[in-house]
């Protein structure tokens, strides 16, 4: 799993930006800020989702025939994670507009929205791993949806680390 961590560490280490860096003062910078967030999430996602198969294939290994049992599987789970991904980014982009005039029901539905979309995420996952079993075996399934844990727990830290905390 070191191999899965190192990879995935270096493809998104390799999109990071330091565009968040800096502090929200003027309402050009408020703007510049929403418009890099919006990027950076979207060249972030697009950067994995290029490389992840890539990393799937070479941890896994799958034989010819897990392989044809695999991908489309995959392939849907993946389109299905996509969509939450857009809602996410739409979230992201809803933060950044209200980030320097937060209010209490702004962060709540935000913050909302937030654990919604996490909870979907989790039930995508145990569908698909599901799926998964079904079409190969448990310790291979359980395997995946490590692999695929261990990715997005990457994007998941470069995001958080790239926001600016709520004030």
């Amino acid at each position: 799993m070191t191999k899965t961590v190192a990879l995935a560490t270096m493809i998104i280490m390799g999109s990071a930006s330091t565009a968040f860096a800096q502090s929200p003062a003027a309402s050009a910078e408020t703007e510049n800020r929403k418009l890099n967030l919006t990027a950076y999430a979207e060249l972030l996602r697009s950067d994995v989702r290029a490389e992840k198969v890539a990393i799937i294939t070479e941890v896994m290994e799958f034989t010819d025939a897990e392989s044809a049992a695999f991908w489309p599987i995959f392939r849907q789970y993946d389109a299905d994670l996509a969509r939450l991904g857009d809602e996410r980014v739409d979230n992201i982009e809803d933060y950044a507009q209200h980030y320097t005039e937060m209010t209490d029901e702004v962060a709540d539905r935000l913050a909302l929205k937030a654990l919604d979309l996490e909870s979907r995420r989790q039930a995508l996952k145990a569908k698909y791993y599901d799926n998964l079993k079904k079409a190969l075996s448990a310790k291979t399934a359980a395997r995946v949806l490590q692999v695929e844990q261990q990715i997005q727990l990457l994007i998941d830290l470069q995001i958080a680390a790239s926001l600016p905390v709520v004030k």
